[in-house]
């Protein structure tokens, strides 16, 4: 009897000790780590670039007498006759209307690249112009005069009456690299140091004329009155 008994409990007893293993719930898998991702580039920031050139970029604004013939309606008052467009229309006047004059205003940048006063912009900025008026960002005005342009280019080198400028230094164009970001900084509409950015599209452009000038090709914003500007 007791041996028959002992067979019996023994059983249980592996039984119930058994149990406890059978509840327990399987161990989980462990998740995956997470793919580790490229960093992303970081944007240049031209923050100490724009303080240190901002100040040697000027505003220049001019003011040009026109002569021409025609009627009023031909002549296109406060336009340039640098404007292609102007060239264009002007063929449309009668030969032997009276003679007309009247006054032109117009807007540009520039940069100073001697603290002598010498000033670098576009030819068609201050070409023909009667006065040339430069605005610094320290608010002060100067009265300008052409030392020499070069219209193939559209180079001009004005100067004002003025020394211990702060400026800005010329780069190698021959280092610059299709892709990479640039600034230009100008006086658009009148407004000092407008800053806008982007990237070279293209080096070696010319325009369709007879002279083969290269030009570099960006996509940065520019207005009216950025002309000139670095």
């Amino acid at each position: 009897m007791r041996k028959f008994l002992a067979t019996i409990i023994l059983p249980l007893f592996l039984l119930a000790c058994s149990k406890p293993n059978q509840a327990q719930p399987a161990p989980k898998a462990a998740a995956p780590a997470p793919a580790k991702q490229a960093p992303l580039a970081s944007l240049p920031d031209f923050t100490a670039l724009v303080a240190k050139e901002g100040p040697a970029v000027v505003n220049i604004s001019t003011t040009q007498t026109v002569h021409t013939r025609g009627f009023p309606m031909m002549n296109f008052p406060g336009m340039s006759p640098n404007n292609p467009f102007y060239q264009f229309f002007r063929r449309f006047a009668p030969p032997n209307a009276s003679p007309h004059e009247y006054k032109t205003q117009s807007l540009g940048s520039g940069f100073i690249i001697d603290s002598n006063g010498y000033i670098l912009t576009n030819a068609h900025v201050v070409a023909g112009a009667d006065k040339i008026v430069v605005n610094l960002t320290d608010k002060r005005q100067f009265k300008a005069k052409v030392i020499g342009l070069d219209r193939s280019t559209d180079v001009a080198l004005i100067k004002i009456d003025a020394r211990h400028l702060p400026t800005v230094a010329l780069g190698d164009s021959a280092s610059l690299k299709v892709g990479q970001w640039v600034v230009a900084i100008g006086a658009p509409f009148g407004f000092d140091n407008s800053v806008t950015a982007g990237i070279v599209s293209a080096k070696g452009r010319s325009l369709p004329d007879d002279n083969y000038v290269p030009f570099i090709q960006t996509d940065v914003p520019i207005n009216p009155g950025n002309s000139g500007g670095p």
